[in-house]
């Protein structure tokens, strides 16, 4: 490939690759057993709970989302507003509670020292409680026992102070006012909850027995074997600070992202290495290790309904990206690493930034970040291509062409799944793949200019809404895929090498199974397909 090029030297062919997703940064739908040992592992670090309070017969919420007391007058249940409260998980049973305003709900010590408030950003021992449950008469029975000593009680539906003392009794009584129903709504199986959900040591522990046995050497001799000419390495940011990473990420991925460059050299594969997460999360899920679902890269806090492009807008909340020391933390992540690996002849390119959202963080500020990081790059590498993530969510399609054009060997990463919408619930398997050859073709060839940058599909999986489909049928559809996206000037990337449910309902995102199952097969002459179409 030629940098700055827009059209992939005959020589070498497109990328054929596949993401190492779930190794160095840990995604719980990719390898949910790695969860089983944490204790209470329901409740970690940005499980989103709503309360119900038996003695008012309502719901625990935050009056006015945050910012003065907490009420027990919530008439319904509320999963996305003011009776909404996200763990911060301290130990096993201890937490911190963050409303919908971002305050943390506390006891009152400034006041009579027993009222339940939400009005500080950053949480103390006042905002610390025991999540006491009750599993013989109920696993959601709680009650909370404040730093004070005492416990919280619903008195009315205006007033929650901290002051009940009594042990015995309250199980009999079915309006006790201490005692609560904690209803999980939403939670977050990301690198956070996974590391604070076992504390350093254990962590440590399970880290790197995950690390020594998720991918291994024989994966890049499998990959070369099958025809794949490049890996998308997904990494975090507390990775640079080995071998002391902030809490409570434990230290040990360096070595790991060292050891892939090696097997990758050995192997001849390429190496496009992508930070994963951000500096306080560029998006709120999962992948990013949001701690809580709160993308922090911009001036407005944005949350993602599962897996719908539905947000809501938070004011007043700093995020990723707002700014410049927040730009800064993330470019010295890009420095390092491109510093680290800019002599390997494995590095083809170094991507900024996964999936930025919008409108979360603004084309402004990512515009500003993705100038910086770039010069990141070429203070070690004038070789290696520079990738900029698409935005996720509404934005427009080629908001990032006049940048790239600036940027001489930068490409545009877009990620195309046929899943995520409520238009492919419905898609039969012939509309799937029509979709593919009619709209993708379409949608990649107004993205493709003569001079214009690079386009990659950084993503993609042969996994869609069809139930019972034949190994055929997918083996259509991938093949479809691998045809259109085999045309872009860059190539693309399948989503994932490996998926510990591959024999359930996760196998179609193991390209390791969908490849010895015999349903894709990398044909050489698909990737090297004019870009001309």
């Amino acid at each position: 490939m030629s940098t700055g090029s827009t059209v992939i030297e005959e020589s070498i062919p497109p990328v054929r690759a596949v993401n190492l997703g779930g190794w160095l940064v840990t995604e719980g739908w990719i390898k949910p057993s790695l969860f089983d040992g944490i204790p209470n592992n329901d409740l970690l670090d940005g499980t989103s709970v709503t309360i119900f309070s038996y003695g008012t017969q309502k719901y625990l919420s935050a009056e006015k989302g945050g910012g003065t007391n907490i009420v027990a007058n919530g008439p319904f249940l509320d999963k996305s507003g003011w009776g909404t409260f996200r763990l911060w998980r301290i130990s096993e049973n201890r937490f911190n509670l963050r409303v919908s305003n971002k305050q943390f709900m506390g006891v009152d010590t400034t006041g009579n020292g027993i009222d339940v408030i939400a009005v500080v950003d950053t949480p103390g021992d006042s905002e610390a409680f025991e999540i006491i449950r009750y599993p013989s008469i109920n696993k959601n029975l709680v009650r909370f026992l404040a730093s004070n000593g005492s416990f919280l009680q619903a008195k009315t539906e205006t007033l929650v102070t901290a002051d009940y003392n009594g042990c015995d009794g309250w199980q009999d009584d079915p309006y006790h006012p201490s005692a609560f129903l904690l209803t999980i709504n939403t939670n977050l199986h990301g690198e956070y909850q996974l590391t604070n959900g076992y504390g350093p040591q254990l962590a440590q522990k399970v880290m790197k027995e995950h690390w020594d046995t998720f991918i291994v050497e024989e994966d890049f001799n499998f990959m070369k074997k099958v025809g794949l000419n490049a890996v998308r390495l997904p990494v975090g940011w507390w990775t640079t600070h080995d071998p002391n990473p902030p809490k409570p990420y434990v230290a040990g991925s360096l070595q790991y992202l060292d050891k892939a460059f090696k097997w990758a050299e050995k192997y001849g594969i390429k190496v496009i290495l992508t930070l994963h997460v951000a500096p306080h999360s560029q998006s709120g899920w999962e992948p990013s290790s949001s701690r809580d679902g709160t993308p922090e890269w911009e001036d407005i806090c944005w949350e993602r309904n599962h897996f719908k492009d539905i947000f809501h807008a938070r004011d007043g909340f700093h995020a990723w990206g707002h700014n410049d020391e927040i730009i800064d933390e993330t470019v010295a992540v890009i420095d390092f690493l491109t510093a680290r690996y800019a002599t390997s002849p494995s590095l083809l390119a170094v991507e900024l930034i996964n999936e930025p959202i919008s409108p979360g963080v603004s084309l402004e500020r990512l515009i500003k970040y993705y100038k910086a990081g770039y010069a990141a790059v070429r203070k070690y590498s004038s070789t290696a291509y520079v990738v900029l993530s698409d935005r996720m969510g509404q934005h427009e399609p080629r908001e990032l062409f006049a940048l790239a054009e600036e940027l001489p060997g930068s490409v545009i990463d877009v990620h195309l799944y046929n899943l995520f919408d409520p238009k492919f619930d419905s898609f039969t398997v012939e509309q799937n793949i029509e979709f593919v050859y009619r709209d993708r073709a379409k949608q990649l060839k107004k993205l493709t200019s003569p001079n214009g940058p690079l386009i990659f599909v950084g993503e993609w999986v042969a996994e869609w809404q069809v139930k019972n489909a034949t190994d055929e049928q997918l083996k259509r559809f991938a093949e479809a895929q691998m045809e259109v996206y085999g045309r872009t000037t860059f190539g693309w990337a399948y989503w994932a090498l490996k998926n510990e449910n591959h024999e359930v309902d996760r196998k179609h995102w193991s390209l390791d199974w969908m490849i010895k199952k015999g349903i894709v097969k990398i044909e050489p002459d698909m990737a090297k397909k004019s870009t001309s179409n």
